[in-house]
């Protein structure tokens, strides 16, 4: 990358100050909270009691409003710690260093969700719970990525060096997210493989498609009402004796 575009996305982050991100975060959180009630509840609406059942999984198919957009999120949220990540190590902001770890503590929640809810539609699909199957293996060691950078962000009664350390982890652990993106299609996998990402048109009825889009929009608001809302409260804990925190 160009030095002189390094430099100015330095001088930009710079001046995201603790203070600025807390009033800026403020102001979103109501509008992401609206957005996320609106598109979860029209698309849980639409495909719980719209959308026609399917044919092969007859009603078990519904659970797709949940477990797509909270996987879809699970990737979601490690690109967001990734980023973060790589903008703490670089250029030491403490912002940054905010949103990636209540970045890795939804996403951690997410990938649960994502896990649960697959195993619940397994067991009616395939006649169990879990199958050692590469996308369900790869998003298990996903969830144990996103512990293991709480538990070291955590681990240190300095929180910069514990952030630093989760950085590097997280960074490292990035390699996980394209073998999860394509194992569907490097391996031999039972998961079934994209309906709706594909270069093609979609494999799924739209009637099924449209609730889902609502659904996983709504995620994503709620995702990131979420990181507002933890990344705002940690900052005003970490900066508790400055004057505008005092102030607040």
């Amino acid at each position: 990358m160009d030095y002189k575009l390094l430099t100015m996305f330095k001088l930009l982050f710079e001046k995201i100050s603790p203070k600025k991100f807390y009033y800026f975060a403020t102001s979103l959180i109501p509008w992401a909270f609206l957005f996320s009630v609106i598109f979860i509840g029209y698309g849980l609406y639409l495909g719980l009691f719209r959308a026609p059942t399917d044919y092969q999984q007859g009603e078990a198919f519904r659970i797709i409003y949940v477990h797509v957009p909270s996987a879809w999120l699970s990737l979601f949220a490690y690109t967001s710690v990734f980023i973060c990540s790589l903008i703490s190590i670089i250029w030491k902001i403490k912002v940054f260093e905010v949103l990636s770890i209540a970045s890795a503590k939804n996403g951690a929640m997410f990938t649960f969700l994502a896990l649960v809810t697959g195993s619940i539609w397994g067991k009616p699909m395939w006649g169990t719970w879990w199958v050692w199957d590469a996308r369900l293996t790869s998003e298990l060691i996903l969830f144990f990525i996103y512990l293991s950078i709480i538990f070291l962000y955590h681990a240190y009664d300095d929180y910069r060096k514990g952030a630093k350390a989760a950085n590097i982890l997280a960074i490292v652990g990035f390699i996980n997210i394209p073998i999860i993106h394509f194992s569907v299609e490097w391996w031999n996998t039972l998961h079934q493989g994209p309906s709706v990402m594909k270069f093609s048109s979609p494999s799924i009825a739209s009637e099924m498609l449209y609730p889902l889009i609502y659904t996983a929009i709504g995620f994503t608001f709620y995702f990131i009402l979420a990181v507002l809302l933890s990344a705002r409260n940690t900052l005003l804990e970490r900066e508790k004796n400055t004057s505008w925190a005092k102030s607040i």
